[in-house]
């Protein structure tokens, strides 16, 4: 819209306001996770101050910078010029294991020094009868069954159908704000099948906590409108959008990267047979592989920001 609004006033009127909470409930605590006094949301007195602002030429918070984002891990509320932050720093960090990052109890590890020649791939059983469970994440609306927000992911990455890439320990704060994304070499033994990513932010006590995820079937993987079907045991590059965030990850916590098959009952159950989940009455499990050679890499890229604007008042 600023780039292409019809007007100097469309061109300059976009705001971007994002709070943490909304269907998961206001601050501080949410799902698992205290975000301190400063992620309280007030949606009310906000809807009243931007018609101000609008319809009165109130000079109130939106007289700032039109973009006002939460930084999770800081627990701070900021304003920015623009969204994405033009001085984040598209990172890439690389997907290695020895061949068994299957759960916790693999050798998954994420880093942004680029494979060897010849690193194994990862292989992982996804059956549509036991898919892997959703928890926490952007729900709605049954809180009493699937409770939203940041909740320990541990249970599910204890599943030998999800893979588990993690960093070291970090040596100081790194932030990450911005769209998240993630490239994925694959071959599948089924002709159609999903691919899921998680980032997680580990805690030094264990603590796993979902920041944003995202998910593609496979058969859209070039076009929303025109599905096309897999060569079972062809390799595909496949590029999954993760959605954004905004998260400081502290001096001593990890990077965490979960990939699996499914996140139900968030997103509907891949049958693996090309037919349309509604409707379709069979389904085959599908043996998925993540290739992460030289020339194959699969890597997850994070806009990390190197200096922070000036915080709200």
């Amino acid at each position: 819209m600023k780039t292409h609004g019809a007007t100097d006033a469309a061109r300059r009127g976009q705001h971007l306001l994002v709070v943490v909470g909304g269907h998961s409930g206001n601050g501080p605590k949410i799902g698992d996770v205290d975000f301190g006094p400063a992620s309280r949301f007030d949606l009310d007195a906000a809807t009243i101050a931007w018609y101000d602002y609008l319809f009165k030429n109130a000079q109130n918070e939106f007289a700032g910078k039109p973009v006002k984002i939460f930084v999770m891990g800081a627990n701070e509320p900021r304003e920015e010029d623009d969204w994405p932050l033009a001085r984040a720093q598209a990172t890439r960090y690389f997907l290695h294991s020895s061949g068994k990052a299957n759960s916790l109890r693999g050798n998954g590890t994420l880093s942004t020094v680029a494979p060897a020649a010849a690193e194994p791939p990862d292989e992982y059983v996804y059956d549509p009868a036991n898919p892997a469970p959703t928890i926490g994440g952007p729900l709605c609306c049954d809180a009493v069954h699937l409770p939203p927000g940041p909740r320990d992911q541990r249970p599910v990455e204890a599943r030998d159908d999800v893979l588990v890439y993690s960093t070291a320990p970090l040596a100081s704060d790194m932030e990450v704000t911005g769209p998240v994304s993630l490239e994925l070499n694959v071959k599948s033994s089924a002709v159609d099948t999903d691919f899921t990513a998680k980032l997680v932010d580990v805690w030094p006590n264990g603590f796993a906590q979902n920041l944003t995820e995202g998910i593609l079937r496979t058969r859209y993987r070039e076009f929303q409108e025109k599905p096309e079907l897999m060569n079972p045991g062809q390799i595909y590059k496949l590029t999954i959008d993760v959605w954004s965030t905004s998260n400081v990850f502290k001096k001593g916590h990890a990077l965490r990267l979960e990939v699996s098959s499914s996140n139900f009952p968030r997103f509907n159950r891949n049958l693996n047979t090309g037919e349309d989940n509604g409707t379709g009455a069979r389904f085959v499990s599908a043996t998925n592989t993540i290739l992460h050679d030289a020339q194959h890499a699969s890597a997850l890229t994070l806009p990390v920001v190197a200096g922070a604007a000036r915080t709200r008042p």
